[in-house]
């Protein structure tokens, strides 16, 4: 089920050490995935086509609205956490409270950190982490013009374009 794939902190590093122990390569990426669209589709196929198994840090809504400001996140960590558990690429979700996913990068100890080409290896957040124990850090390639704040400029577009019309 869906949200068997949703994890606790503690559950999720219970995992990472047994597929560590059957030698299986674990991917870290993380993010907000406030409104899901085919840039994020792309990039955590890319990421987890890197190794065995993916887990996807996902921002809290606390986290988010620190990060991006009100009004977001438009939704809810729980709706967000289920559609991307989801997704066939995404093996785990587990959410973190903070700002940055470094502590739970620091427990769980990924193979490859990735993100987004819009962020330098050595801008990502735990890269000095992964990268001093021999892990890989990626910066993926990114999707020009295929962004959340894109859907959010077309979207309010729209509405704005009604409410002429009206």
């Amino acid at each position: 089920m869906i949200k068997d794939k949703i994890k606790s902190w503690e559950e999720a590093a219970h995992l990472c050490d047994n597929f560590r122990s059957q030698g299986k390569k674990i991917i870290f990426t993380n993010g907000c995935f406030d409104i899901l669209h085919s840039g994020h589709i792309q990039y955590l196929e890319q990421a987890k086509a890197l190794g065995d198994i993916l887990f996807l840090g996902l921002n809290s809504d606390d986290s988010v609205r620190r990060i991006k400001g009100s009004p977001r996140p438009i939704v809810s960590e729980k709706e967000r956490a289920f559609v991307v558990a989801g997704l066939q690429s995404v093996d785990f979700v587990v959410i973190f409270e903070q700002d940055t996913p470094y502590e739970l990068i620091r427990l769980l100890k990924p193979d490859i950190l990735v993100k987004g080409g819009d962020w330098k290896p050595e801008d990502i957040v735990g890269s000095d982490i992964v990268q001093g124990y021999g892990g890989r850090v990626l910066s993926l390639p990114y999707l020009e013009g295929i962004s959340t704040t894109e859907l959010f400029f077309k979207i309010a577009a729209a509405f704005s374009d009604k409410k002429s019309e009206g």
